[in-house]
């Protein structure tokens, strides 16, 4: 996907924009988000505000385990909150989210079918739909001459110190637990501890961990691969074509981005204003254009083929936006794993820590 294809995309969305009609807000106008760094574009923001007279108040995260802490700490004010599948699961076994009122978000109408009533929210009941998209290997074939088909070539001593992965507990341990062929959400005591002792096989070619920005170091030449985002590794290879994008043989996670309401949010209705402005076609393009995530809009993909089609063929054309059918088979949810979250956690604080 070449960023350059967006530049008309960009135009035509600053256009529609200006002439979307003006939803109201309520009386107070604040809107508190958190979300993911490197996540919801600035003129996303602005364009909301400008329309309704809310300002945002944006926060980040860098991971589902640093939201949940947050929230399960009983840190309070956030209106929307962008947890991905499993954490959804989570909050809602644990009473954290506000029931979403569908009738307020007519623009629900705009996801994909096959995207709603996901199975880790039956009915759209506490989350609509933001993003989609994997986590999979990066190579820069610039550095990396060979082939790379296992997530297991990964640990050959060639790579000292040229790996970057995810700082994300659920991707990285869920990675090793497949090269050992178990389930990437395995809750299993003995197959945690030998992922344990593989990861800190693996920790002498790790150069670093980065959720927020993993291209960087791609793209700076700091690092030859790593496991990213799909999001990160379009706009990595829009920069450098020689960064390949792969779905290993042992496979890759698939994974489902959602807009939800925290149960103690304080401005509930702007939270659904805000929701619906998101979902909007030419609002979720503008997301596409500037974090080219999977989208799971289908409206917007429509009009992102009538409006410019060089750029929908970019996004339907690259692996990283569109995967391949052949993926499939490999591609895994991260799922909740219960009470064995406390072993993830603990594993993956005792590797990084080198304990």
């Amino acid at each position: 996907m070449k960023t350059f294809k967006f530049v008309t995309l960009l135009v035509v969305l600053a256009l529609l924009l200006s002439a979307c009609g003006g939803a109201k807000g309520g009386d107070e106008k604040v809107l508190n988000l958190y979300a993911w760094s490197e996540y919801i574009p600035q003129a996303l923001l602005d364009g909301f505000t400008q329309e309704t007279g809310i300002q945002v108040n944006y926060d980040t995260y860098s991971s589902n385990e640093e939201l949940l802490a947050k929230l399960q700490a009983g840190a309070s004010g956030y209106d929307v909150i962008v947890p991905s599948d499993y954490t959804v699961v989570i909050l809602t076994k644990q009473g954290l989210l506000e029931e979403i009122d569908l009738s307020k978000i007519p623009n629900f109408k705009n996801i994909a079918e096959e995207l709603k009533n996901p199975y880790f929210d039956p009915g759209n009941k506490y989350s609509v739909p933001y993003q989609w998209g994997t986590a999979a290997l990066a190579i820069n074939t610039e550095k990396v001459t060979r082939p790379i088909t296992k997530w297991a070539d990964i640990w050959s001593p060639e790579f000292e110190q040229q790996i970057v992965l995810l700082d994300d507990e659920r991707e990285v341990l869920g990675m090793v637990l497949m090269t050992l062929g178990y389930d990437r959400n395995s809750t299993d005591p003995a197959q945690l501890e030998e992922a344990k002792q593989r990861f800190m096989e693996l920790m002498p070619n790790i150069r670093l961990f980065d959720s927020d920005s993993p291209k960087t170091a791609l793209l700076a030449g700091e690092v030859s691969l790593g496991l990213v985002w799909n999001g990160e590794a379009a706009i990595a290879y829009s920069e450098n074509p020689a960064i390949a994008y792969i779905c290993p043989e042992e496979g890759c996670s698939i994974w489902y981005d959602n807009l939800a309401i925290p149960k103690s949010a304080p401005h509930v209705a702007n939270a659904h204003l805000f929701i619906d402005y998101v979902l909007r076609p030419e609002v979720s393009l503008l997301i596409t254009a500037e974090f080219p995530y999977s989208n799971p809009n289908a409206a917007a993909l429509e009009l992102l083929k009538t409006q410019d089609p060089a750029a929908y063929e970019a996004y339907m054309g690259y692996e990283a936006t569109n995967p391949p059918l052949d993926w499939l088979p490999r591609m895994h949810p991260v799922m909740d794993v219960g009470e064995a979250t406390i072993l993830w956690d603990r594993i993956w604080t005792e590797v990084k820590v080198g304990e």
